[in-house]
Order: structure tokens, then sequence, then C-alpha cells
């Protein structure tokens, strides 16, 4: 592995920011009907779970990583030789790049159904792709200082649910434990596209100094988005029957048409706007992450991977056209983010300790 300059690292504290704005993104905005859809209002209980499950696959990829002294293109090259090694780490970045994809149509699919209906996909996606481009060339620490932002100008909005508790009713959460173990545990795996992400720290673990003193702020990056998630659904399952949430696609942004302010009347109009602050560093860290990993595989210089890339998810993003087929993009992220949070870096970690003890014995 080529040696990271100390000039382009970042301090162990700033994972927390980069972890945290990777799991806080637009599944904010209407993951409570999903989750609702399995485990009824004993959901929250997956929130919960959903987070240890999260903890676990961190503690797994610490290891790895250390193990391994490298990313995780280093580490499938010396796991598997370098032809199979490459081959999953394009792959990785195939997953990488659908991430960038998922959550800009999606957020665009936020705007059009709530704001402008006219909107041309092709313009919204285009002026976000070429900020991207921007903010991606000016480095990883640069991409990382637009996670700090992410996290601390946007952290307003919590305040905006104190207006819903005029019309709570928590006792909608009762009994406890209605659903079985199993309905609970499906509602966890639909957890998994809101809170992927954290996985980019298998990419960016070589630009950062002094890494293994960096793990305590990425389980604190998940403490803390669970703890998030976990109050917002709450909250959610007290403000709407189980009926009338799932008749709201995006239970959040129907929560903040509750909000009254002086000096604005829709403030679901500003909560969108402001949550492009929040999916930029979503599209931003992925794109990095798929850029990077095509640069050490092809070994071409980075700008020129992730311009190419960024014109495949411009031209991907106008092909979705319809909301089942974003429905279907966010299923499939779903379901190979699920599997590979908790199929392949499990078996990545068992592989490399089986390895090590080998090792060790000869």
């Amino acid at each position: 592995m080529q040696a990271i300059s100390e000039r382009f690292k970042i301090s162990p504290f700033l994972v927390f920011f980069a972890v945290s704005s990777m799991q806080i993104g637009i599944g904010v905005l209407g993951y409570q009907r999903i989750i609702a859809k399995s485990a009824g209002y004993d959901a929250w209980i997956s929130v919960i779970l959903a987070g240890i499950a999260g903890h676990i696959t961190l503690w797994m990829m610490y290891s790895i990583l250390q193990k391994t002294n490298g990313s995780i293109v280093e580490t499938n090259q010396q796991i598997f030789g370098k032809l199979i090694g490459n081959i999953l780490n394009l792959l990785l970045a195939l997953y990488y790049t659908a991430l960038v994809v998922g959550v800009l149509r999606t957020y665009i699919e936020v705007v059009q159904v709530w704001m402008f209906p006219d909107l041309k996909i092709e313009v919204l996606a285009a002026a976000f792709m070429l900020l991207t481009i921007y903010i991606v060339l000016g480095g990883f620490r640069a991409v990382v200082g637009v996670c700090f932002f992410s996290i601390i100008l946007p952290s307003y909005l919590i305040l905006t649910f104190v207006y819903t508790f005029e019309y709570a009713n928590f006792r909608m959460l009762l009994p406890i434990f209605d659903h079985s173990i199993l309905d609970i545990l499906k509602a966890t795996k639909d957890m998994t596209l809101t809170i992927l992400g954290f996985e980019t720290l298998f990419i960016y673990y070589p630009f950062i100094k002094n890494a293994g003193q960096s793990k305590k702020w990425a389980h604190l990056a998940i403490l803390s988005t669970t703890l998030i998630y976990v109050v917002i659904t709450v909250i959610t399952f007290a403000f709407f029957s189980e009926k009338q949430l799932q008749k709201h696609i995006w239970a959040t942004l129907s929560m903040w048409k509750i909000v009254e302010m002086p000096f604005i009347e829709r403030f679901e109009y500003l909560g969108i706007a402001t949550w492009t602050i929040v999916i930029l560093p979503n599209i931003c860290l992925a794109a990095w992450c798929a850029s990077r990993i095509v640069k050490q595989v092809v070994n071409i210089q980075q700008k020129y991977a992730l311009i190419v890339l960024s014109v495949i998810c411009t031209v991907a993003v106008c092909l979705i056209k319809t909301r089942e087929n974003v429905n279907l993009l966010n299923d499939m992220l779903g379901y190979v983010g699920f599997y590979f949070l908790y199929g392949f870096v499990p078996f990545i970690f068992i592989l490399l300790h089986i390895i090590h003890k080998v090792r060790k014995k000869g």
C-alpha cells in the first residue's frame, strides 16, 4: 500500500462526523412507515437492534483493517489474490456508485413531490454531480469538512419535533412486544438501508491519523445516530396511528407540516431545502470511495475516475423515471447492503482470524 502523507489525513475525532453524516440521510424522511409494516409499533425495538448490529459490524471492520493495515482494497487482494480481489473491489465501487444514484434520485423525488412537480430530473442531478466533483477534487479533507457541516448546520431540525408533543399519544406504543421476534427481526432488516453508510470506513481508514484512536469516535457516531432514530421513531408512532402512518410515505415531512412560525408558513419547504446539506456528504463520500477504488484497481488518476463515475451517476439518475423504479433501486440497495454488512464483513473477519491463527502455528 502506498503511504498516505500526513497532510492528507484527518484527526481521529472527525471520524464521528464521517460516520454519522453517512448514516443520517434521505432515509430519515420516511423510514418509519417501512419498519412499521413488519413489526407495527414494536418497530422501535428493531431500531435499537439495528444499532447494536451496527456496533458489532463496526468492531469487525476495525479488526479486519487493523490486521491488514490498509483499506478493504488491499484486504481483498491479500485474501483472494489480485484477480478475484480486484473483481470484488470493482463490485464494491459499483455498490458505492449505486449508493450515490439511490440517494440523489430519492431526494429529487422528494423535491418533485413536495415542492416543484415540473422540475427536470437532469437539471438537479447535473447540478449535484458538478458540486460533488468540485468538493471531491478538493481532497478527502474537504469531503470530511462537508460531513462536519452536514451534522452541525441542520441540527436545529431536531427541535422542530417538539411541536408534535401537543398531538402525540405515547400510549399508542403499548402493548410492547405485541409482535413476534421474527417480525421485529424483519423490521431490523428493513432498517438496513437507513443505517447504511458507515461501511465507507473500509476505504478511508488509511486517511485517519492514529487510526486505532478513531474507534471510540466511530462507535459514538453509531450510538448517536441510533438514539436519533429511536427518538424520531417513538415520536412518529405517538403522532400517527398505524393506519395513518401507512398513508404517509414521508412521515417526517408530514410532521413538519404542523410546525408554525411567524416568519415561515410551510416549514417542510425549509426542511427539504436544509436536507440538501444533509445528503451532500452521502453523495460526496460515496463518490470519493468509488473513485478511490477505481484509482487503486485500474491505476488511473482519481479525478478521471471521478468524472467518469459522475457522468454514469447523472445518466442513471435520469433514466429512473417512476416511483416504482425508485423503490426498486432502494430495495436492491438495502438488500445488497444487508448482505454486505452482515454477510461479507463477518466472512472476511472469520477468514482473517483463521489465516492469522494458521500463520501463528506455522
